[in-house]
């Protein structure tokens, strides 16, 4: 059996060390590459010392060099680093699993251009069970869609960078569209001082920083007399990775283009 080979970008950070794992414990895959930014102490490190499980494999920052071979690059780091790392994998024929958030407009268009180019699986959350979630949330607001007021309620770890996170958005987006709303124009990200009523064409975000949590997501629909709260709690960064690795199978057997996981996990029509 052919193993693929997989390169990690940010190999040394929270989610960079599960993906290590979770590779290394993979029959049908193999790592070939894991990447560090410039300064980084781990490099020239093995990677497999972050993972407990020594392989070999150099952490490096000459992403062009490492890439060479590869065929899939999981990117869990920044936008801009995520988007100079497309336009290597772009050249060197690399399909690409990011699960970088916080990208404007204009860095999703340069995603979108990438894919013509090669396979990218691109989603603000790799869990199995969100994007399940996702489902339910746009059968749940077509059928609360009068009479019910929308609120998105959110919390990470305090060492989160972008607020409301990603996936909070994704959801919103979800929401928006069944709705038959445009997000960017009914979203209220905070509340302070005397905001008067609540527009109910709004949809609500609220958001929570603090210790180590790992990523918990409620949508709360509230009713006169009712509640109906959609949640989904991860305690363990292991679900992204994992569905990060079940991303770069279907990409293996898939052509160049933008996939989501609702494309990975055959949720969509």
């Amino acid at each position: 059996m052919n193993k693929i080979k997989i390169a990690i970008a940010g190999s040394s950070g929270r989610m960079g060390r599960i993906l290590l794992e979770s590779v290394v414990q993979a029959d049908d895959l193999v790592l070939h590459a894991a990447l560090e930014h410039a300064g980084s102490e781990f490099i020239g490190r093995d990677a497999g010392e972050l993972c407990g499980a020594p392989c070999g494999i150099k952490i490096s920052t000459d992403v062009a060099t490492a890439l060479r071979g590869a065929d899939v690059l999981i990117d869990f780091t920044r936008p801009e680093g995520t988007l100079h790392h497309l336009e290597i994998c772009r050249k060197l024929g690399v399909a690409m699993v990011i699960g970088t958030t916080g990208f404007n407009a204009q860095q999703k268009a340069q995603l979108g251009a990438g894919a013509q180019d090669v396979g990218i699986v691109f989603a603000p959350n790799m869990s199995v069970g969100v994007n399940l979630v996702f489902n339910l949330l746009e059968t749940a607001s077509r059928v609360l869609s009068h009479g019910y007021d929308i609120e998105i309620i959110e919390a990470h770890h305090r060492h989160k960078i972008d607020a409301p996170s990603g996936t909070a958005l994704g959801m919103g987006e979800v929401v928006a569209r069944a709705l038959g709303r445009d997000l960017e124009k009914c979203a209220v990200y905070g509340r302070e001082g005397v905001t008067g009523e609540r527009d109910p064409s709004t949809i609500g975000f609220a958001t929570v920083r603090g210790g180590d949590i790992v990523g918990d997501h409620t949508v709360l629909y509230a009713g006169i007399g009712e509640r109906i709260e959609i949640t989904h709690k991860a305690s363990s960064r292991a679900t992204f990775a994992l569905g990060a690795l079940r991303a770069a199978r279907f990409l293996k057997a898939n052509a160049a283009g933008i996939y989501d996981m609702q494309d990975v996990l055959g949720l969509k029509d």
